[in-house]
């Protein structure tokens, strides 16, 4: 479902400590299957990685 190079924006994380907030965008670089997680350049310059059983989601952007 999800490749390198699609953008993303972020609909919630519960990382406490982030500077993220929903609608900010990126560019998956890797997807872990296994883990259910997204490695993300955000465009803030932010690498946080998304853990999709966590409770973090985004949504695909149009292409």
């Amino acid at each position: 479902m999800y490749e390198a190079g699609q953008r993303v924006a972020l609909d919630a994380t519960t990382d406490p400590h982030t500077e993220l907030r929903p609608g900010d965008e990126g560019t998956i670089r890797r997807y872990h299957p296994a883990l259910n997680q997204l490695d993300i350049h955000w465009d803030s310059g932010s690498r946080l990685s998304m853990l999709l059983d966590e409770g973090d989601s985004v949504r695909l952007l149009p292409s």
